[in-house]
């Protein structure tokens, strides 16, 4: 597995799983909690080590319990979750506090590797009372590193000059069509990583159908080569799938590399407008 080197000097799995209807009935994100780890034990024997989780997905206590099964070193994995933005999880630093300790004993893995602010609040400076809080958990060690996810450039411009730590992480939705390049570029330009969600789930036939025949040189699936392009672009990759098939093809994008032509091609690609939650 390839891995960036975070602001803070961590490493990071440039590719991993998200989990957002494991261990729940039926495979659905509002489904009952059943503390199946099955389709995540599968990824994890794949060999995948960042998994990405949520207070809001309600499963934080199936991941912990699928790492502690696995028998894989602690060390050896990354784990992601994040605090919600509404007043019940924000409201006050206590009520932070709480969720923060919520999640490590929910986890029960002695650490989070990267916890993120889920969505923007109603001002950057209550993003900023926010982060302050998990900046606190990150002195004692409890997070490991602090980012966000949905925030937008001003956004995230306004913690990068107000924080004490910087965030690490900016996770939002990006795929063919609706790339966020200048988005992306902001992180770059100031040292924050990409993540990209919804890499492949919002495409248009048009642009599934282009990619198939880009995809035919290489011999690998449409969904191989969106995940190759933006790990090339430099964008941590976090794809979901309860089939072990396409696990196993969601990881296999490392032996190939796509032509300049067919990077210029997929960056340049146009489709209509669409939102959805992470």
């Amino acid at each position: 597995m390839k891995h960036l080197i975070m602001n803070n000097g961590r490493k990071i799995p440039i590719l991993g799983t998200g989990t957002n209807t494991f261990g729940k009935e039926n495979n659905v994100f509002g489904g009952k909690i059943t503390f199946d780890t099955t389709e995540l034990r599968s990824a994890i024997d794949l060999g995948y080590r960042l998994i990405d989780t949520a207070i809001y997905y309600r499963n934080e206590a199936v991941i912990g319990k699928a790492v502690r099964e696995s028998n894989v070193d602690r060390g050896e994995f990354f784990v992601t979750s994040k605090i919600p933005p509404e007043k019940e999880y924000t409201e006050t630093d206590d009520l932070v506090r709480h969720h923060v300790e919520q999640s490590l004993n929910e986890l029960d893995i002695d650490y989070i590797d990267l916890y993120l602010i889920h969505f923007p609040l109603e001002s950057n400076e209550e993003n900023l009372r926010v982060w302050r809080v998990l900046e606190t958990f990150v002195d004692r060690g409890s997070l490991k590193s602090i980012g966000v996810s949905n925030f937008n450039e001003d956004q995230l411009a306004y913690l990068l000059e107000h924080a004490r730590i910087k965030p690490v992480l900016n996770q939002f939705q990006s795929y063919p069509g609706k790339h966020q390049q200048s988005l992306i570029d902001f992180c770059k330009a100031n040292d924050v990583i990409p993540e990209a969600y919804q890499s492949f789930a919002k495409l248009d036939d048009a642009t599934k159908n282009q990619l198939v025949e880009i995809a035919k040189s290489y011999h690998k699936t449409w969904s191989q080569i969106i995940l190759n392009y933006q790990i090339n672009e430099g964008l941590v990759v976090i794809p979901k799938s309860h089939s072990k098939q396409h696990q196993f093809e969601n990881i296999d994008v490392f032996d190939f590399e796509l032509s300049a032509e067919d990077t210029k091609t997929i960056k340049n690609m146009k489709q209509g407008e669409s939102s959805s939650n992470s």
